[in-house]
């Protein structure tokens, strides 16, 4: 059978014609050709690359001695042109690294971060005006590194860079949807910030003074409207939650970094942050209303604040109108009138145990009044950030009505 086999092999070739045999020739002529390299190219456009030289070891040892010759490459600005360049490094947290949630039990806590001095930001934009204002990071974590590279080359030296899984990152989120990136900064001093220049440009003689405002979301609401409004700075007395407390800094959108805000203020020490001549006003919560102790909303005219100042018989005193002469005297205006021709401070206080009596006196030393937002009998108050928003922006017209007729009337002369 073998021998058949041969027979009918050999008896078939030559049954192939001449045309078939030349193709498989010029087919194993092909597959040659692209073993070779070529030792030239040429491009559709008309280029022609040349054949590079093979390689040897003394090429090799020579390339690599010119390349540690030549220096990094350097942009016409003198920095680093790429992420890459700067040599920076990041470490990758490896399964039970216990180094997010170390720092995220401290930076959660107010009496940690005041003891530690670290902040936590949170969010590409938020970061992004943290290290435009000059705020010191420490630590950055992130779930992918285009994050980190979106950030400016010359803030990260020096900064420890940790990758972690976005799943860790959830978990310590307050966002409800986390946006992959988490920033410890040391606790930012409002002196050595730089804030931007058009908040210099707009800046007002207007202050904001905020007293027992205790709800994160209400404040990071009043800190924006006193950004938004141009005030100058934003005081913060004891009592008050903690400006940097994450769901504040959430509320705040940025405003941190656009405003000085000096936090944790005695009222001894309100005065020495004040401008030369400025006059307080309180926010009055209760108005008119507040004289007829018809209102049962907190504010200056509920007695419950008082008790955070005075005892229970001095309480019980003046509640039966023997203590009038306790409370300072303060007159009542009506928010949309003239209350800006002087630098002037107002105090926005809490809803729950409204302004303190030392906002009441500072204003009465300073010459200040009560600032009356009327609303319809029957319904209740404003909250303490909308109150906030209105006198702001009602200072804020004010003071570009009399620039304007001040420029006005030097147009005349």
């Amino acid at each position: 059978m073998a021998a058949l086999a041969g027979v009918a092999r050999r008896g078939l070739r030559p049954l192939l014609s001449p045309a078939v045999q030349a193709g498989a020739l010029d087919a194993r002529r092909w597959v040659r050709a692209l073993r070779r390299s070529p030792v030239k190219v040429m491009f559709p456009s008309g280029q022609v690359v040349g054949r590079k030289p093979p390689r040897t070891a003394a090429s090799e040892a020579g390339g690599q001695e010119q390349r540690q010759k030549q220096p990094p490459h350097v942009a016409a600005s003198g920095s680093l042109s790429t992420w890459e360049e700067t040599g920076l490094r990041y470490d990758k947290a490896l399964p039970g690294d216990r180094r997010l949630s170390s720092v995220m039990t401290i930076v959660k806590s107010r009496p940690f971060r005041e003891k530690q001095g670290k902040i936590l930001l949170e969010g590409r934009r938020l970061i992004a005006d943290a290290l435009k204002a000059g705020a010191a990071p420490q630590v950055f974590f992130f779930s992918r590194l285009e994050y980190i590279k979106e950030l400016p080359v010359e803030k990260l030296k020096g900064v420890r860079l940790v990758k972690v899984k976005f799943e860790d990152i959830k978990d310590w989120s307050d966002l409800v949807t986390p946006q992959g990136i988490m920033g410890i900064f040391a606790k930012p001093d409002y002196s050595k910030m730089t804030y931007p220049e058009s908040q210099h440009h707009h800046s007002l003689p207007l202050l904001l003074i905020c007293d027992n405002l205790r709800d994160p979301g209400n404040l990071g609401t009043v800190l924006r409207s006193a950004a938004g409004a141009g005030c100058s700075r934003v005081l913060l007395t004891k009592g008050c939650v903690d400006a940097w407390e994450p769901k504040v800094l959430r509320a705040g959108m940025g405003a941190h970094f656009q405003v000085p805000v000096i936090n944790n203020l005695e009222w001894e020490a309100v005065p020495e942050h004040l401008p030369p001549n400025t006059r307080v006003y309180v926010a009055d919560n209760c108005g008119l209303y507040a004289q007829a102790h018809a209102s049962d909303k907190a504010g200056v005219c509920d007695p419950r604040f008082l008790k955070f100042h005075k005892s229970k018989e001095e309480v019980e005193e003046l509640e039966s109108g023997a203590g009038k002469g306790w409370l300072p005297e303060l007159e009542v205006q009506s928010y949309d009138l003239d209350w800006t021709e002087a630098p002037a401070a107002v105090v926005i206080g809490g809803e729950t145990h409204g302004v303190s009596l030392e906002s009441l006196w500072l204003a009465e030393r300073t010459g200040g009044k009560r600032l009356l937002i009327p609303v319809v009998p029957g319904v209740d108050s404003l909250n303490s950030a909308m109150a906030a928003s209105i006198l702001l922006f009602e200072g804020k017209r004010q003071l570009r009505a009399r620039a304007e007729l001040g420029s006005r009337s030097q147009s005349y002369h």
